[in-house]
């Protein structure tokens, strides 16, 4: 008897397991379902991991010249489509196997955008992601003491820490937040010392620099494709921002913006109320301008995306006789008019 309850207990602890997992399913394709249902995505959920990240963009550069480029974007969202944007689930196999038959013709991503339900979403929402982070651009290389420009496609973002500074971070979106009201953490927390260079990840315009209750001083970068707007706060007392900083201006991809402090919570300006000396650097997503500001905003997890960019961080210089640092090597974003 005792042995017929222990296979049926097993049994209806099996379909509950099942079926459970099915519901979790129907609930991930009706979310999906409703983020698109507009003419512009409403909601993006990126849970992409470092390393799938680093492996779809090695075989990006890896593939720049040859008759089939893997972009690593379309390669990613065929990922997001297979688990429905569940990266824990990612395996280096299934990268393998969609990059083995991308090489031999067996399928083409336009293939992919019609056999795969949600592929153009995730196609578009990691793209609104990663949109300007890999690409052609020129770069100042060090040759026998001289300086030499060299053209190069791959990743021109950059970790928002330059290199040699120390600093701590965990994964801290959506944790709670209280001053002013009950909220959630929209950013990413990296811990460090006061007057750490910050670093511009991505190529842009100042849309927005100045004081803010929340943020301490702060800055706004809108990406030039306008899909991305970088939040860079709590900058340092006194000496927040590079020298000559101002709204409007255009800055390149690894450019000294600023300097971490611990600035903010205060109506009254220039005032250090956060009790940890940090940068808090957030992401949004902007689709339709309605989103840029009020109950549709778009914000997403950094914390995998700063270990990727960790890979890229910028060689800074002191400059002497003041308080500002300096990047060592310039560059030159293809998307932007030089003179």
């Amino acid at each position: 008897m005792q042995k017929k309850w222990w296979v049926f207990g097993s049994f209806f602890l099996f379909v509950l397991l099942f079926f459970l997992f099915e519901i979790g399913k129907k609930e991930k394709v009706i979310t999906v379902d409703r983020a698109v249902e507009q003419d512009y995505i409403k909601w993006v959920d990126f849970k992409v991991t470092c390393e799938a990240m680093k492996e779809a963009y090695e075989y990006d550069v890896q593939s720049w010249n040859e008759e089939v480029h893997l972009p690593w974007i379309e390669l990613l969202a065929y990922l997001g489509a297979k688990y429905g944007g569940d990266f824990s689930h990612y395996k280096q196999k299934d990268m393998e196997e969609i990059v083995q038959k991308l090489r031999e013709g067996e399928v083409t991503i336009q293939e992919l955008k019609k056999e795969m339900k949600y592929f153009s979403y995730y196609l578009e929402a990691y793209g609104a992601v990663l949109g300007g982070m890999v690409g052609e651009y020129e770069i100042e290389r060090e040759e026998e003491g001289e300086k030499k420009w060299e053209k190069i496609y791959g990743l021109k973002a950059f970790s928002p820490i330059p290199k040699g500074f120390p600093y701590s971070d965990y994964d801290d979106f959506g944790v709670s937040r209280s001053y002013g009201y009950k909220r959630t953490h929209l950013g990413h927390d990296v811990m460090g010392q006061i007057g750490t260079p910050i670093v511009a990840v991505e190529s842009g315009y100042v849309e927005a620099l100045g004081w803010n209750q929340y943020g301490g001083w702060r800055i706004g970068i809108r990406s030039f494709d306008k899909k991305r707007y970088y939040y860079y706060a709590h900058l340092r007392q006194n000496y927040p921002y590079a020298e000559n900083l101002k709204e409007g201006d255009i800055v390149i991809g690894g450019d000294i913006i600023g300097y971490m402090g611990h600035t903010g919570y205060s109506k009254k300006e220039n005032v250090n109320n956060i009790d940890q000396v940090h940068l808090h650097w957030g992401l949004q997503l902007i689709f339709h301008e309605s989103q840029k500001e009020g109950s549709n905003e778009i914000w997403i997890s950094c914390y995998e995306l700063m270990k990727f960019l960790r890979q890229n961080q910028v060689e800074a210089k002191k400059v002497e006789g003041t308080k500002e640092w300096k990047r060592t090597f310039e560059m030159k974003d293809l998307n932007v008019a030089h003179p």
